[in-house]
């Protein structure tokens, strides 16, 4: 089979969708099923514009946190443990038996840890200088 290699400077999601078809039919050979569901939270100030919230999917029997953002205003409130603990109160309804995420090591490492999270994998130097740590708990 004849191939190119072709760097994309500008994917649009039709190129996602044909790289991953593949690795999805191979994993569907290896797995059951793969029903990957969004978990997303928003957090709205009083106008109802979203301020924040929780962006991540369960798959896998697995909570993946992609992002958590909180404005520095709501900071030191509770609001970031809130978040956290309704996606682990839905991925636990969705028969998730864990959450995973990584952080950077100027962003919010010790946040996670006081929530149960413990470090399972570090790069360092990532950026120079700094490291990004990958998380996990168990439910």
């Amino acid at each position: 089979m004849a191939y190119e290699l072709h760097p994309i400077e500008a994917p649009v999601a039709a190129d996602r969708e044909a790289i991953a078809a593949p690795l999805r039919a191979y994993n569907l050979s290896q797995v059951a099923t793969i029903e990957i569901k969004p978990l997303v939270i928003a957090l709205r100030d009083a106008d109802g514009h979203t301020i924040g919230g929780l962006w991540g999917e369960t798959a896998l029997d697995w909570l993946h946190i992609d992002l958590l953002a909180v404005p520095e205003s709501l900071r030191g409130q509770d609001v970031g443990t809130a978040l956290m603990q309704r996606a682990e109160a839905i991925a636990r309804e969705r028969g998730c038996v864990g959450a995973w995420l990584d952080t950077f090591a100027f962003q919010a490492r010790g946040f996670y840890e006081k929530l149960g999270y413990s470090v399972f994998g570090e790069i360092p130097d990532h950026p120079v200088g700094s490291a990004r740590y990958f998380l996990r708990k168990r439910f």
